[in-house]
């Protein structure tokens, strides 16, 4: 699996809060299909900090990017950086904001 070497700082330096407000929108609605659009679960497993409480950013991005093998979760690397998916895997530890500020 890929190992991310950004530095979380860095990292959200480098996107825009325009570009954040597109990642919310979406995780809530093209993940959300999936794992429910209030992100407690459905067919994928709920994405909620308590849900993710034994995950780290850098896992979720690995998961986010590759995807899993013989599950319906898909790679999302042909359409995300490296930097959104560990912004993604941030957003989903904290509580995945309605919109960004």
């Amino acid at each position: 699996m890929l190992t991310l070497l950004a530095a979380p700082a860095a990292m959200a330096q480098t996107l825009g809060h325009e570009r954040q407000q597109e990642l919310v929108y979406m995780v809530r609605q093209d993940c959300g299909s999936c794992h429910g659009l209030t992100m407690k679960g459905g067919l994928g497993p709920a994405l909620t900090p308590k849900a993710l409480s034994n995950r780290t950013a850098e896992g979720l991005a690995n998961i986010i990017l590759d995807g899993v093998p013989d599950t319906a979760m898909p790679p999302w690397r042909p359409l995300l950086t490296e930097n959104e998916a560990r912004w993604i895997g941030e957003a989903l530890l904290k509580g995945l904001p309605n919109e960004t500020h």
